[in-house]
């Protein structure tokens, strides 16, 4: 209970930290927003419209203490300024628009990358010295190595260009509705293949090598040995005597892994022009729609401490000293 308490506490004392931040650098740049849209209106604006524009992003003439006040209001009621790029449209509407997206294109990928690639490095190290293990490995770091972007633009190159098999860009079939029919679902379908196969095989040798330098350290450990020695059943022992325990330092990075879903793989969204929160944070990057920008980072800081979290918590349940109180 005692380390649960501590984990939640970190949790806070880290949302807080993160917020705050948020909330002091962007001050702390020359400028400020109003005055960005004032020169990008090439002073068109009245004063008036200025002072107005002032108090709409909160850098008004309240003093810092209040700016901060209402800025903490504003998160909590899911009000996070206006856009530069669709002004006056708010950030909170167009993520929105775009979260969805990348959570199921890079989150399902993430996911499939994690559990194939665990798998495959449970079973090839149980194989150890076998043709999967001699080769595997050294194919998935030689994949590794390829950037993301390199890939997808082979396989648009391909799949996309040469042979026609798949789309090149976009979420889905511009010409049809969104909506829940057939039709949308499987155009959604078609158009998230190629970026999510590329994000699927760019992260899934990490898993595989990974897990099967744990389990193969795990496998020499005494406890095992003396398991095996007892005659306990071989699939017993690979699963809930090694596996179990090789897993653990697999959690850390699977909760870095699923903070980075809300992201994305910004340049794979920017390849296929797939409106996710990566495009959407590329192009607020090079429009210097810092409301967009501050909004963005801030969703994947939370996404990363809610993620670690989650992990810390299942450390508990997975690992009997924690539970115990016996470590930190």
């Amino acid at each position: 209970m005692r380390y649960i308490i501590n984990r939640f506490g970190f949790f806070f004392l880290s949302l807080w930290a993160a917020i705050t931040l948020n909330f002091i650098l962007p001050r702390m740049m020359p400028g400020n927003p109003a005055d960005a849209m004032f020169a990008k209106f090439q002073g068109r604006l009245t004063t008036a419209a200025l002072d107005a524009m002032k108090e709409a992003y909160g850098i008004g003439e309240a003093s810092l203490w209040q700016q901060y006040i209402d800025y903490l209001q504003g998160l909590f009621t899911f009000n996070w300024g206006l856009s530069f790029m669709q002004y006056p449209t708010p950030v909170g509407d167009m993520m929105q628009a775009s979260l969805p997206w990348t959570i199921g294109l890079v989150g399902i990928s993430t996911l499939i990358s994690v559990f194939l690639g665990t798998a495959l490095g449970v079973y090839i190290s149980w194989r150890r010295n076998g043709f999967l293990d001699n080769t595997l490995p050294i194919v998935s770091m030689a994949f590794q190595a390829l950037p993301y972007f390199w890939v997808a633009l082979l396989f648009v190159f391909i799949f996309g260009f040469k042979l026609e098999w798949f789309p090149m860009n976009h979420g889905y079939d511009p010409l049809l509705t969104p909506g829940f029919n057939m039709d949308f679902i499987l155009s959604v379908l078609n158009h998230a293949f190629l970026p999510g196969i590329t994000l699927l095989l760019g992260g899934l040798s990490g898993w595989i090598v990974g897990m099967r330098n744990n389990m193969i350290y795990t496998l020499d450990e005494d406890y095992v040995t003396f398991a095996e020695a007892k005659g306990v059943k071989t699939s017993r022992l690979m699963f809930s005597y090694a596996a179990r325990n090789a897993i653990l330092p697999q959690l850390t990075s699977f909760a870095i892994a699923m903070g980075n879903v809300v992201s994305g793989s910004i340049l794979t969204e920017q390849v296929f022009s797939y409106p996710g929160i990566g495009n959407q944070l590329t192009n607020a990057v090079r429009s210097q729609d810092f409301p967009m920008i501050q909004s963005s980072f801030l969703l994947i800081a939370i996404a990363v401490l809610v993620a670690n979290l989650i992990v810390d918590l299942l450390y508990s349940r997975l690992d009997p000293r924690i539970r115990a109180g016996r470590i930190e």
